[in-house]
């Protein structure tokens, strides 16, 4: 499949926040969790998919991944595999997900953000225990504790942004 220009350049964009959410420190929410901050990095992989389809949301994810990888400060998000593979997988799960809701795009908003979100989470900390980097009781207690805290920033960042983003577009 050929991208087009538009599709390109969007995900370049996109890709583009996700490194400077990174490299900034931005894309990063303290929370009082263990683990501290709560990542906002793989939204801009998740309004990919939705706004783009599938294949510019892998796209971005790629990026996301790439960066997590060759910024990566502990052995697990240095292990490509780990760092990358769920990534990719974010704006996938997004788009399909969101196209389960398309006459309530709002909704399916949501449901994409909550699905992109827990794709990162189970996809790099299940990544994680298959390559022996951590044990499932820390991925769980994450899940349990630090993983609600980045759905609902997922999803009020997410679906404000697609109910702009769809009012602009439609006006273009």
């Amino acid at each position: 499949m050929a991208l087009s220009t538009r599709r390109i350049v969007i995900t370049g964009m996109l890709g583009a926040i996700a490194i400077v959410l990174g490299a900034t420190g931005i894309g990063f929410i303290p929370v009082p969790t263990p683990i501290g901050k709560a990542t906002i990095l793989h939204i801009p992989a998740i309004l990919a998919g939705i706004m783009e389809g599938p294949v510019v949301g892998a796209l971005v994810g790629l990026i996301f991944g790439l960066y997590s990888f060759l910024s990566a400060s502990s052995p697990l998000a240095a292990d490509p595999v780990v760092a990358i593979t769920p990534r990719i997988l974010i704006g996938i799960v997004s788009y399909y997900v969101y196209t389960l809701f398309r006459k309530r795009p709002v909704i399916g908003a949501g449901v994409a953000a909550v699905a992109g979100t827990m794709t990162n989470t189970i996809g790099f900390l299940g990544l994680g225990v298959l390559q022996g980097y951590i044990k499932w009781a820390v991925v769980w207690m994450i899940i349990a504790t630090h993983s609600i805290f980045e759905v609902i920033v997922a999803v009020a960042i997410v679906v404000a942004l697609v109910k702009a983003l769809q009012r602009y577009l439609e006006q273009v």
